[in-house]
């Protein structure tokens, strides 16, 4: 016995959609530059470091209560 033999048309179809669904994995990995922000110390040991760094004259008062308020802000 033969088998049938799909037609032109189904198997460009059949084409298209796996290339359409490949495409469609394609456009999730590595595109858009969408980026993240990880915070690896807590707010708490920002602000003791903060602290030391200006107890030990490596920045301003004023340096210091701007960036105080920039730790504060974010959380």
């Amino acid at each position: 016995m033969q088998r049938p033999t799909p037609s032109r048309t189904s198997t460009a179809l059949a084409i298209a959609a796996a290339l359409g669904l490949a495409g469609l994995g394609l456009t999730a990995c590595g595109g858009g530059g969408a980026t993240t922000a990880i915070q690896t110390q807590t707010t708490g040991q920002q602000l003791i470091d903060l602290k030391a760094a200006l107890d030990a004259g490596v920045i301003t008062q004023r340096e210091y209560d701007a960036k105080r308020r920039d730790i504060l802000r974010q959380h």
